[in-house]
């Protein structure tokens, strides 16, 4: 059979298109099980295409949501991060949940914009230590948008500012969860989130460091959260090469 070289760009192509969908404010454990279905989804095909000698094309996710409050603690986490007891939670009217991602203990609420990229890799490079350093890519070159110059943490994933200085603070957390290439989990940009909820963790894990907003940075009561996103996902576009679809 002849295939057109057409029909192999487009192909290709295909497999770079990302479906993007804003889900706004959803419950955490709610959005958990969404996310767990369309990784599973891909796994599925994944193996499919392995044990019948197929290609068929996987897809490729980014969901955007925002969290009632709710603190979220990795894999390998210390359940001693989270300062509150069960009765604390509830009058914070807030949830836990041990969860399937790395890292340690993070928080999520309003004014956080969050980020799920479900992701096959094998449709851009495989390599997580590449992937992780891409995501927060994604948000340096947003965040350098409203004039600030943030950076990395040797060893400390995420995204920071003032890096080496006894003002260091992070203002996106990442933590992800990865099986035979396919992502999920990502992170939690801090945009006009209540600080006040991280002082009930010792955020990641990480005792001499704290935690900030860009509202706060820009000395402004709110930011436009569509604005953020929006550039949030053209440079997602950049960074992944790749084009989101609704």
């Amino acid at each position: 059979m002849n295939i057109s070289p057409f029909f192999i760009l487009y192909f290709c192509n295909m497999n770079k298109k990302v479906n993007f969908q804003d889900l706004g404010n959803r419950d955490y454990k709610e959005c958990w099980d969404y996310q767990e279905k369309l990784f599973d989804e891909i796994l599925s095909l994944k193996i499919k295409n392995r044990r019948q000698n197929l290609e068929l094309p996987t897809p490729n996710y980014l969901l955007f949501v925002e969290h009632p409050h709710v603190y979220t603690l990795g894999k390998s986490g210390d359940i001693s991060n989270l300062l509150l007891n069960e009765e604390q939670l509830k009058a914070k009217k807030a949830t836990y949940y041990k969860i399937n991602r790395g890292g340690d203990i993070t928080y999520h609420g309003p004014g956080q914009v969050v980020g799920y990229p479900i992701l096959d890799l094998d449709n851009f490079f495989t390599d997580i230590h590449k992937y992780l350093r891409t995501l927060e890519e994604v948000i340096i070159l947003t965040l350098k948008e409203y004039g600030l110059d943030a950076e990395r943490s040797k060893g400390e994933t995420g995204v920071w500012l003032d890096v080496g200085t006894p003002f260091a603070r992070k203002i996106c957390a990442m933590g992800v969860r990865a099986s035979r290439w396919v992502t999920m989990h990502g992170f939690a940009f801090n945009v006009n989130a209540d600080l006040g909820y991280f002082d009930n963790i010792i955020p990641c894990g990480i005792k001499d460091k704290s935690v900030t907003s860009l509202n706060v940075e820009l000395g402004m009561p709110k930011v436009d959260e569509a604005d953020v996103k929006t550039k949030l996902k053209k440079h997602f576009q950049n960074c992944f090469e790749a084009e989101l679809i609704s």
